[in-house]
């Protein structure tokens, strides 16, 4: 039967007592900062607390839509055998799907989906849902071999006891997932830009002050000599987010080693991103730069265009016409477009955290990063061999980020080419 969840332990001593047993496991495993301390000190007490013979917690994957058995005491064999209940079928399910406390006064292969409950003899069970923000984030249940029936006040000693820890478990997962987005994000950046004959090359990566998201750079060197270039942005944020860049990253670097038209090359990712992983959508430039020539040749899927300053003109957006972005259009022929970058140019490919900002267009931040690279070419002398790639990405940080924390991720990447190098 579900029991609706009075929300009120009763003034009793006895009641108060196991109360402030629940109270002190919470306090206590909550300085461990380890989720999987918290939870296996969770069911041992509240074993105790309850005198249940049985105690578990599974935790929802919410992709999956089943709940994992994470911690048990007196049944440890769920845990340790995997177990995964559906969500919305057998006992842990219907508890997750009602987000109700259930009571269970008969356990067999009628009433429940794990096998490992009627095996081990159970008779009664209580099953509370982890709720935090009403989002179900999982289940906590305890048994009992002798069939003692569970009470009112046993509901809500449990409920309190699974609505603690849910809300420390979810701040301390939370925690994990930001830190193994960071470990992630930061895995996949090159750990050093490749050494490129009259080319000079820097960037920068910078998290934006809420959740990370899925922005990126790349930079290689190709078998043939020419230097790729990419950077791109994945809808979202959070470990996600994170994951879904790190699959792009690695196919679309096996694809170029495939074709060699950028265009191809992204189409071959859209394919592959929209068959594997059908709700993930981002935009991705790439480039392929020839050393010696300055040939750049360049496809766009929804991304912002390069901005191109070169000695003797103005500073502005590469004329390139973007394709949709990877994940939003059925398999279409996508378009390559071959620019020229002079000796003593600046080329900067950037994600949108750079030039947008709430309250204005984003033709102004565009503008100023134009206006940036502008004063750099003007300013470099015209017989320097010195790269100013470096100078350029610090000054553009300065212009567009200087002391406001930046919302959303930001990537930049910069090339400059050397004066003296020979044209084509």
């Amino acid at each position: 039967m579900t029991i609706p969840f009075a929300g009120d332990p009763g003034a009793g001593g006895l009641a108060a007592d196991r109360l402030r047993d629940i109270e002190s496991l919470t306090d206590a495993a909550l300085s461990r900062l380890d989720e999987y301390a918290l939870l296996s000190a969770l069911v041992e007490r509240v074993r105790e607390v309850l005198r249940a013979d049985t105690a578990a917690v599974l935790l929802l994957d919410q992709s999956a839509r089943q709940l994992i058995a994470t911690a048990a005491s007196g049944i440890e064999e769920e845990v340790r055998q995997g177990v995964r209940i559906p969500l919305g079928t057998g006992f842990a399910g219907r508890v997750a799907a009602s987000r109700e406390p259930v009571i269970l006064t008969r356990v067999d292969h009628t009433t429940v989906r794990n096998p490992l409950l009627v095996d081990r003899g159970i008779r009664s069970l209580l099953g509370v849902p982890l709720l935090v923000g009403g989002r179900v984030i999982g289940v906590l249940h305890v048994g009992s071999l002798s069939g003692q029936p569970f009470e009112q006040q046993d509901v809500e000693l449990l409920q309190l006891a699974a609505d603690r820890a849910a809300l420390a478990l979810h701040s301390l997962m939370s925690q994990d997932d930001a830190l193994a987005a960071v470990a992630l994000q930061r895995s996949l950046l090159p750990t050093a830009l490749p050494a490129v004959p009259g080319l000079g090359l820097a960037a920068r990566y910078v998290a934006g002050s809420g959740a990370v998201g899925g922005d990126w750079y790349d930079v290689f060197v190709l078998p043939d000599g020419k230097l790729g270039v990419v950077v791109g942005d994945v809808a979202g944020s959070g470990l996600e987010a994170a994951v879904i860049m790190g699959r792009m990253r690695s196919a679309l670097r096996a694809y170029v080693l495939e074709t060699p038209d950028p265009a191809t090359a992204l189409r071959m990712l859209d394919r592959k991103i929209q068959y594997f992983e059908p709700n993930a959508m981002a935009t991705v430039l790439y480039g392929l730069y020839t050393p010696g020539t300055g040939d750049f040749t360049v496809s766009s899927a929804g991304h912002l265009p390069p901005i191109l300053a070169a000695p003797g003109g103005q500073a502005g957006l590469l004329p390139l016409r973007p394709d949709p972005p990877i994940g939003t259009a059925d398999d279409l022929q996508r378009r390559s477009a071959s620019f020229f970058i002079p000796p003593g140019a600046l080329l900067c490919c950037y994600t949108d955290g750079l030039v947008e900002r709430r309250g204005q267009v984003l033709d102004q931040g565009m503008d100023t990063l134009a206006a940036t690279l502008g004063k750099l070419v003007a300013a470099v002398p015209a017989a320097t061999t010195e790269p100013v790639a470096e100078e350029a990405c610090a000054e553009i940080m300065r212009a567009l980020v200087g002391s406001t924390a930046a919302q959303d991720d930001i990537a930049v990447l910069v090339l400059s080419r050397l004066t003296g190098t020979l044209a084509p």
